[in-house]
């Protein structure tokens, strides 16, 4: 199985003086993703945790939402010419009477943004595809009972530092992106790492659906980088109620917050926050005004 680094040798220039060393460096390999035997997605990723990937990616593809709906997911033997197997093959099997998305015809697939469509029609296709609603006020979790997530401002500054802290391939090769869940008072429930920031959420989902975790509609997902379209769609789709960022989101990653009640903060970096949609669920203590 491919490994998570990689070994190559770097010319390394500091203050004028030239010298040579080995570098690690982050592992990316593509990974196809087949359902029943049909070829239906390839993504370049960091090996490792390819099954939790896959099946966090079928849960933002609104085709998994429960464990008992993925039957086996295994790497396919024979991926090759020579029939080895490079393990960067992943043939999902769904449950009996699990619906199989049609995948003969070009994929309707609105989670990236090279996928043609319109913004209207993606978030369309989330709010009609989602599972879960986010919880929005008392006993309206998506378990029918739950209290709603809300978090201090003050916890929500610390989960940069948290997540940062607990990356441990990134302290080798500063290449990675991350993606933790944490509790609403910042307890850090998983995290993993990718060269791709939206593998790296589809790992933490897939993970919680192999555990029959799903909805995770008492958590908060910390992502490095941006919040793009994708990483809010990802998070709607696993019943996030909180997407926190340490970069921008996208305009489009702030409709579809406002058109189904995620929380989305944006630029978090210390005590300095942007909160774009779902400031109800933040303990603010001053009114919020102006325009």
């Amino acid at each position: 199985m491919g490994r998570v680094t990689e070994r190559r040798r770097v010319i390394r220039i500091r203050d004028g003086a030239v010298s040579t060393r080995p570098d690690t460096l982050v592992a990316e390999e593509p990974l196809e993703i087949r359902l029943n035997g049909k070829p239906l997605a390839i993504t370049m990723r960091t090996p490792g945790d390819d099954f939790a990937l896959a099946a966090g990616f079928l849960v933002s593809e609104g085709v998994l939402g429960r464990a008992d709906e993925l039957a086996n997911i295994v790497y396919c033997a024979g991926a090759t010419e020579d029939g080895s197997n490079t393990y960067n093959v992943v043939d999902v099997t769904l449950a009996p009477g699990v619906p199989v998305p049609d995948i003969t015809l070009e994929r309707n697939v609105y989670t990236t943004s090279s996928c043609g469509l319109c913004g209207k029609a993606s978030l369309d296709a989330v709010r009609t595809t989602a599972r879960w609603p986010l919880a929005d006020g008392p006993g309206d979790g998506a378990d029918g009972g739950s209290s709603p997530v809300r978090i201090e401002p003050e916890t929500l500054s610390v989960l940069p530092d948290r997540l940062r802290a607990a990356q441990r391939v990134f302290d080798r090769t500063g290449g990675l992106h991350a993606a933790g869940l944490f509790t609403p008072d910042g307890e850090l429930l998983d995290l993993r790492e990718d060269v791709g920031r939206h593998n790296a959420v589809d790992k933490l989902v897939g993970r919680a659906l192999q555990q029959g975790l799903l909805p995770l509609s008492g958590s908060v997902l910390m992502v490095s980088g941006r919040a793009s379209f994708e990483l809010a769609q990802k998070a709607v789709m696993a019943g996030i109620p909180v997407l926190a960022a340490v970069s921008a989101p996208s305009s489009l990653a702030v409709d579809l917050a406002a058109e189904t009640g995620l929380t989305l903060v944006g630029f978090l970096r210390g005590t300095s926050m942007n909160v774009y949609a779902g400031e109800r669920r933040l303990a603010l203590r001053t009114a919020v005004g102006g325009t």
